[in-house]
């Protein structure tokens, strides 16, 4: 698909967008129909990425000074996409993080994710409306990386880097994006109190130092940017506990990979009453996973037989359903469901040590706290 149709399609495809939405969701009743006319009476999504606040005017590659860099300790798998995120919160606005789980972000808080492989592919878009729902959005990069505009709200499922890489890359619909980002009890993903913790994981899976220009939990603190927050989480920053560092990386890429959706938060909605979630306010949190992890029921059967498979089996990653599911590449088995295309293999790495050795009765542990 050459750049100009791309343009076109994602024109044509907003000019009856929030018509056709409204009328799906009220007949479907997916969600409140508050929402929808809230969505009826906001100003159409810009065109172009540039128009979106994040670059100062008239650059690609320049980020504007008020927008603000930051990475989170337990990134989320992206089929290996080298990631940038940024935010902007408006003009003598802050974050009240009084409650340390479920950050409360002002009207006109802005959010980006850029993706890059060969280069960049998309820069993912999200923003708080004056009615406090969010809206989501994604744009799609030239190969010459000189402009990005919006797609579709059905997404790309299948998007070609360039004229003569064979592969191929999907644009998440604007569906997508709401399952994974609507499950908990904030839409905002990676950027929280434990993901920006400056007590960093340095077992964390994919995780990076982070650059000059990204903030942690302490300098948005001094900036006054997050406010609010217990004066214990300011003292002692949040970490997760666990009982050896294999442990902490292993919870805490299940927080920042599956978390989202399995979570304490009423709004979740999945077949299995399992927790991965990290309470940084909960000091009894990581127990709680752990004992979620052990206690939940898998539903998954392995082809041809009728006996489910232990979602951990303790000293035995092979027949533990957790790590086949993370594994897999069907679309009816594979988890986390949307998003990749390829299986992370550091992070198959890190749960299989963690279940063979650190789970497993007849290995000693040795606390890290």
């Amino acid at each position: 698909m050459s750049f100009k149709v791309l343009m076109a399609a994602a024109i044509t495809a907003f000019s009856g967008k929030v018509l056709m939405a409204a009328a799906i969701i009220v007949l479907l009743g997916v969600v409140p129909v508050a929402r929808v006319d809230a969505a009826a009476s906001t100003q159409p999504l810009p065109v172009h990425l540039s128009d979106t606040g994040l670059f100062v005017k008239g650059s690609t590659t320049e980020v504007h000074p008020e927008v603000v860099s930051f990475s989170p300790q337990y990134p989320l798998w992206s089929d290996g996409a080298i990631k940038r995120r940024w935010i902007y919160l408006p003009p003598g606005t802050f974050i009240d993080a009084s409650r340390p789980s479920a950050w409360e972000f002002p009207e006109g808080t802005r959010l980006w994710k850029e993706f890059r492989l060969e280069r960049r592919v998309e820069t993912r878009f999200i923003e708080r409306l004056a009615d406090g729902s969010w809206r989501y959005a994604t744009y799609v990069w030239s190969e010459d990386e000189k402009d990005a505009v919006l797609a579709s709200g059905d997404g790309i499922p299948s998007l070609a880097l360039n004229s003569t890489e064979p592969r191929k890359y999907s644009i998440p619909s604007e569906s997508d994006c709401r399952a994974c980002h609507e499950g908990p009890a904030v839409p905002v993903l990676g950027f929280s109190a434990l993901q920006l913790s400056p007590d960093r994981d340095p077992l964390a899976a994919h995780g990076e130092s982070p650059r000059s220009d990204e903030v942690d939990l302490s300098q948005l603190i001094e900036r006054g940017l997050v406010r609010n927050l217990p004066e214990s989480l300011i003292k002692t920053p949040p970490r997760i506990s666990a009982a050896s560092p294999t442990e902490r990386a292993a919870l805490g890429y299940l927080h920042g990979n599956c978390g989202h959706c399995h979570t304490d938060s009423s709004d979740a909605s999945v077949p299995i009453d399992l927790r991965l979630a990290q309470g940084v306010a909960d000091p009894a949190s990581s127990q709680k996973v752990l004992r979620s992890l052990r206690s939940s029921t898998a539903q998954f059967r392995l082809p041809g037989t009728t006996t489910a498979v232990p979602l951990v089996s303790p000293g035995a990653s092979h027949d533990s359903a957790l790590l086949m599911r993370m594994r897999s590449r069907d679309a009816s088995v594979q988890m986390p469901p949307l998003g990749t295309a390829m299986p992370d293999s550091e992070g198959l790495a890190l749960i299989a040590r963690w279940i063979d050795h650190d789970m497993n009765p007849s290995t000693s542990r040795e606390s890290t706290r």
